[in-house]
């Protein structure tokens, strides 16, 4: 079963759109090593939300350019479990390179040791970095007809759990690098807690939004608001969630996933898993998803994964993240968690490939991550391609 996760990881001012967006240029290199990040060029502002100026989040399932990933920095968040944790980090970079490039977020003093790790195929990018997760310190990206942008959702944390003083600035610091344009969200939270069909609809916890600990006193009507303005989308599926009981407040990204527009992957635990946070939360979303629509008033189609029998999962301690939904899709593959228990690793990759099909299933051991409390998805960050087309 999926327990919570460890403590380890130790505003909207009003429902009006963003006044003004600084933009920039937009870079679409490769893989291979980078250089120190730069500050990117500024031009003239306009008026409106970054919806109105036509920028949407895509889906997960579009064309890539690369994918981020951030090197495990301290620790004083992983202890012991460090150099387990930065072996599975190097396996799963060199697996997704086999798709697509990836750039690893290192600090400079540790950059040589990460290229060492993960070998030629990985670039690495020497940029200041607390922790690994990149899907929740780096920027959500967001494309249109002026080309790329990166919403940066003022990371904290998780609401002041872990140490950030480094992963605060990731977002903005690595849309300097590339020189994209950067939106500084009036709301903070983490690309973990959102996921997008790429059609207008997104899908969300309460539990880790409408919190105190990320929005004090920012009503959730106020928050979808935001979500509406910075990423485009016109419906929003709220799930209540579980707040405090792991260190996400429960991200959406570990309990329900979009497959393609009008199809939704539910995390299920096994009938007599003892109620935890995820077993709550997958039951909630039961409930929520039997009578929702999606953006285009299609109703949803809803595919169970199972999730593997804790028991056959060796070494895994209580803080354990053992679910299958927490994947990542990129250029002709799907990654996949394995777990070691074959059965349940061999049909959830079955499930997942049946759903995503023309992609290559990779299944990764992740075993530390994993004990860590985060999966695939927490630990990337795809930058989608954007074609940059004339305004009218």
């Amino acid at each position: 079963m999926a327990h919570p996760r460890p403590s380890r990881r130790s505003l909207l001012q009003s429902g009006a759109a963003l006044a003004a967006l600084a933009l920039t240029g937009c870079s679409s290199g490769g893989g291979g090593d980078e250089e120190q990040p730069g500050s990117g060029s500024t031009a003239a502002a306009p008026s409106g939300s970054p919806a109105a100026a036509g920028w949407a989040m895509p889906a997960e399932s579009g064309p890539h350019i690369r994918t981020f990933m951030a090197w495990p920095a301290l620790e004083e968040v992983w202890g012991d479990q460090l150099p387990g944790v930065r072996q599975d980090i190097a396996t799963l970079a060199q697996t997704i390179a086999g798709f697509e490039p990836v750039v690893l977020l290192a600090r400079p003093d540790q950059a040589d040791q990460a290229r060492q790790a993960c070998g030629s195929s990985v670039g690495v990018l020497e940029l200041m970095v607390d922790d690994l997760w990149a899907r929740d310190t780096g920027p959500t990206f967001v494309t249109g007809p002026l080309g790329l942008a990166g919403v940066d959702f003022d990371f904290n944390g998780w609401g002041d759990k872990q140490t950030h003083a480094d992963d605060s600035q990731v977002a903005r610091n690595l849309l300097a690098h590339y020189g994209i344009t950067r939106v500084q969200a009036p709301i903070t939270g983490e690309g973990g807690g959102i996921e997008v069909d790429g059609e207008g609809t997104l899908m969300a916890t309460e539990s880790s939004w409408a919190n105190d600990n990320r929005n004090p006193g920012i009503s959730r009507d106020r928050i979808e608001a935001g979500f509406k303005d910075l990423l485009g989308v016109e419906k929003v599926i709220w799930f209540k969630g579980v707040a405090g009981q792991d260190i996400t407040d429960c991200h959406v990204d570990a309990l329900a996933r979009f497959a393609e527009p009008g199809t939704v992957v539910l995390h299920r635990p096994a009938a007599d898993t003892p109620p935890d946070v995820w077993t709550t939360a997958s039951e909630q979303a039961v409930q929520v998803l039997a009578s929702a629509t999606d953006a285009r008033g299609r109703a949803l189609t809803v595919v169970d994964l199972p999730e593997p029998d804790f028991d056959l999962i060796q070494g895994a301690g209580k803080n354990f993240l053992a679910t299958y939904i927490n994947y990542y899709v990129c250029n002709g593959g799907v990654i996949v968690p394995r777990f070691g228990d074959q059965a349940a690793d061999d049909h959830a990759a079955g499930i997942i490939g049946d759903l995503h099909p023309g992609r290559r299933v990779a299944q990764v051991s992740i075993d530390h991550i994993a004990s860590g409390g985060g999966g695939i998805h927490c630990a990337t960050q795809q930058q989608p391609v954007a074609s940059v087309s004339s305004r009218t």
